[in-house]
């Protein structure tokens, strides 16, 4: 009699989805030798990636269900950033120096090859399904009221 290796994954539940957050590790261990936090690094991508340059409140709007902190967290961030002269103020807006957009393309390039790794052998429709899958958990987790999201 011959068996066959069991392919059935693991459900999509709380403990398996908290494991991508050892991927986010990598990210932090790459942004920790470049001296920057998580939370600057996505305060500052919101500003670079930005169609035009952005108020600190257009910011806060951006990120905030993505971060789930305090209004006043991501404005505390804004002024590290600006210490660190990665961002400027312009006026009423914010604007990414040159010095923060390189910073930008260093992390990149430091994970994307880290990331490649990691997913190397994963089949193109299973990425899609975990795609879709945090996709929906992200956007039912957004819905909640907000006492349970801060």
């Amino acid at each position: 009699m011959t068996t066959t290796p069991s392919t059935t994954a693991p459900l999509a539940d709380a403990p398996v989805l908290a494991l991508a957050q050892a991927i986010h590790g990598v990210l932090r261990h790459v942004l920790a030798r470049h001296g920057v936090t998580f939370r600057q690094q996505v305060v500052l991508r919101a500003a670079v990636t930005a169609d035009a340059p952005q108020t600190p409140d257009e910011i806060l709007t951006r990120i905030r269900r993505s971060l789930r902190v305090d209004p006043a967290d991501i404005r505390a961030t804004v002024g590290e950033l600006l210490a660190k002269q990665l961002l400027t103020e312009d006026g009423a807006h914010l604007l990414p120096t040159d010095a923060g957009r390189e910073l930008l393309a260093a992390v990149g390039a430091e994970t994307a090859p880290i990331a490649a790794h990691i997913l190397a052998s994963t089949p193109a429709e299973d990425l899609a399904a975990a795609g879709r899958v945090l996709a929906l958990v992200t956007e039912r987790a957004d819905a909640q009221p907000a006492g349970l999201t801060a």
